[in-house]
């Protein structure tokens, strides 16, 4: 794997929970030393009117300073957005600052009082958004979400963004972050290889079961998974939970509600899982495997299946042969359900943010309309390969195989993506999930005590007065 992967920014499930556990341990620090924008004066300067041309009010000679993380994807996205902000304001200054560590450098600002104008919070370690929103550190976006698209007419900015990104950034009904990158999950597999073999990817569990049985005669293993990180094949299991019992379960299940790990829709699941173990399906070894070495053999052609982001065509760059043509397909159905089988499960990252003390909120403002523009956009994903959450960015571009099968994904999809939260919420019941779910597969934990181990880690949570709770 190319070393630089090991700092990109995509929210695998072992990303976030590192990072959520990472950040939990900088919330005492974080949320015993800063104050609200309420208790001392900010030196937020005065914008400008606001009119049809700066509609958010931007000062033109206003310095903007905006901070990046610069992890797998470089920054040169975002010094585009700069420049593109100078041109239209050449009086202003734009300091540009691209770090790895986002939380370290930035917490000592916070606490003072003098953060810069924009942040992109990401990557292990970055600020604790929660606690910056209860410090009320952090700017409502909604003006920028209901100004004009830069360059779709007739549209805001809200309208221009894919389903669920405006969720991801807001906390008690106020968006305070918005996501640049669109991350989907499912199963993954070579179409090269399952078109040479005339294997047909299943929409339905019996019929991922019924090619799973002549893959193995074969000789190939049906799947493999990133073993030492069970948080990865917990993905499809919990999608077709979803799509069995729609956006209650999934509420249900992140709001702590009692019973929520009983509902049928994850056992039903939770049981398939069980069978595709039990019937030998799974690689032999893939438990001890990391994500670097499951994905790898898969490459191989070792295994036909493997659950994964949409990260896993950029990160397997270097490692994939030539024309493995690897492509994401959505998770099968157990059967007729609340979500149809197109239904993915998507969920936005790279997260930028405008603090409430800094000097030209405004400015920065506008230099996220400019960032989240079709065009700037459109280049990112030319440039890395990924799925902006602009919609239509990648309209009109020659995709890979793998960028191709997302959008396509997407598109099929519609308004049918959904995501669970309790994993960014709860570190410590994602946690205890992803431990249970890697005794499944290995046949160590029945279907029903699964579930009963689960659901008494989330009631468990759900008694901590200790911790902050949050509900959709």
């Amino acid at each position: 794997m190319n070393p630089e992967s090991q700092l990109r920014p995509y929210p695998t499930r072992r990303t976030l929970l590192r990072t959520a556990v990472t950040a939990a341990v900088a919330v005492p620090a974080l949320a015993g030393c800063v104050t609200s924008s309420s208790d001392s004066p900010s030196a937020v300067s005065e914008g400008a009117e606001k009119t049809a041309d700066n509609p958010l009010g931007v000062k033109a000679d206003a310095p903007l300073e905006v901070v990046v993380f610069k992890g797998g994807y470089g920054d040169d996205y975002a010094v585009q957005a700069e420049k593109a902000y100078t041109g239209k304001y050449p009086q202003a200054k734009v300091d540009h600052k691209g770090l790895q560590k986002v939380g370290e450098a930035m917490q000592p600002r916070f606490v003072a009082g003098t953060p810069p104008d924009v942040v992109d919070n990401t990557g292990a370690g970055r600020l604790d958004i929660a606690t910056l929103v209860g410090a009320s550190q952090v700017n409502d976006l909604a003006d920028l979400l209901d100004a004009p698209s830069l360059d779709q007419p007739g549209k805001k900015v809200r309208d221009t963004l894919l389903p669920g990104v405006v969720e991801d950034g807001t906390f008690a009904g106020r968006t305070v972050a918005l996501n640049f990158t669109y991350t989907v999950w499912g199963v993954w597999y070579s179409k090269s290889f399952f078109a040479s073999r005339g294997w047909t990817f299943p929409t339905s569990w019996a019929e991922m079961l019924t090619l799973s049985a002549e893959i193995r005669k074969a000789g190939v293993a049906p799947w493999t998974y990133q073993g030492k990180y069970p948080e990865y094949i917990n993905d499809p299991l919990l999608s077709m939970a979803a799509k069995a019992g729609g956006t209650d379960l999934i509420k249900a299940v992140d709001n702590l509600q009692p019973g929520a790990w009983k509902q049928e829709g994850l056992v039903q699941a939770a049981t398939a899982f069980a069978e595709l173990a039990g019937r030998g399906f799974l690689m032999s070894g893939s438990e001890a495997l990391s994500h670097t070495e499951a994905q790898a053999a898969w490459c191989q052609r070792k295994a036909a299946f493997i659950p994964c982001g949409s990260w896993l065509e950029s990160e397997q760059k270097g490692v994939a042969p030539a024309g493995f043509d690897m492509v994401m397909g959505a998770v099968p159905a157990l059967g007729p359900g609340k979500l149809p089988v197109s239904a993915v499960q998507a969920a936005s990252s790279e997260s930028f943010l405008v603090p409430a003390k800094a000097k030209n909120a405004a400015g920065g403002k506008e230099y996220l309309r400019l960032l989240f523009s079709k065009g700037s956009a459109t280049a990112f994903a030319k440039a890395n390969s990924t799925l902006p959450s602009v919609a239509g960015a990648t309209d009109g571009l020659t995709l890979s195989s793998g960028l191709g099968s997302v959008r396509d994904a997407v598109t099929a999809a519609g308004t049918d993506t959904f995501t669970y939260r309790f994993r960014t919420w709860y570190a410590p019941l994602a946690k205890a999930v992803d431990d249970a779910t890697g005794e499944l597969v290995n046949k160590r934990l029945s279907p029903a005590d699964w579930s009963t181990r689960i659901q008494k880690a989330a009631d468990a949570l759900a008694k901590d007065s200790t911790i902050t709770k949050y509900e959709r």
